[in-house]
């Protein structure tokens, strides 16, 4: 409880204006997927490649490949997936607009009924209902009806670019310890760096989102362990097969 209350301390701006960890949804989630993807999917690839018994080069290229496929990949699948969200958001918005347009009556009893659920009183709430559709309509509709705000809105470009840079980020360190360590300590300093990696991964986070550290550090070192566990048996079975 106090490591995060220093850390919402931090973020508290003229002793009362506080900036609120939920704005930084939107980005952070991509990036904190990236980074861990670019990490263990490429640590868990060296290591299955290197437990096979293949050659130095093999593994360097592996690595190299793994980095800008994988940044790639993210990109496209990240792009798709948000797309596809803000498509859904955009259908939802549309028919929003042409109920306003044809019923007023019933969308302003529609606003005026979640307000009231809210614990407002009926003639509150008709008074709310009524200010916001006059000030905005649809973005009232939108955000208590929809539950799509500014802060939550699907942005595909953004996601795209942030789990591509951030999926290069986190894989360039298990290549560079495959790269800079020598042959038979190569699996050891991707294992030892890329679980560093994640350790610092999960802590940075967890500042940013509000978490707490531990937890996060000892959710995405799990992982890894897991991840590059299971392929390095997949690699020493495989290998010896082959």
């Amino acid at each position: 409880m106090e490591q995060t209350s220093v850390m919402q301390d931090r973020d508290v701006i003229d002793g009362h204006h506080a900036v609120h960890y939920v704005n930084r949804v939107g980005w952070l989630r991509a990036a904190v997927l990236g980074a861990n993807d670019g990490i263990v999917s490429t640590a868990s690839l060296l290591t299955g490649i290197a437990v096979s018994g293949a050659s130095r080069d093999a593994i360097l290229l592996s690595g190299i490949a793994a980095l800008f496929a994988g940044a790639m990949s993210m990109a496209a699948g990240e792009y798709v997936s948000v797309s596809a969200q803000s498509d859904t958001e955009n259908a939802d918005l549309a028919k929003e607009k042409k109920a306003l347009a044809q019923q007023p009556h019933v969308e302003w009893e529609e606003l005026r009924d979640i307000y009231i659920a809210r614990g407002l009183k009926p003639d509150l709430a008709g008074q709310v209902a009524t200010q916001l559709m006059d000030a905005d309509a649809l973005a009232a509709h939108a955000r208590d009806e929809l539950g799509i705000s500014e802060v939550s809105t699907a942005r595909p470009i953004q996601a795209a670019l942030t789990s591509a840079a951030t999926f290069a980020a986190g894989a360039i360190f298990p290549v560079l310890a495959a790269v800079i360590s020598p042959g038979s300590t190569a699996i050891t300093s991707v294992v030892l760096t890329s679980l560093l990696c994640l350790a610092l991964l999960g802590f940075i986070g967890a500042w940013l989102g509000g978490g707490h550290w531990a937890r996060s550090v000892a959710r995405v070192t799990f992982w890894g362990v897991l991840a590059m566990a299971v392929t390095a048996g997949a690699g020493r079975l495989f290998g010896a097969a082959i």
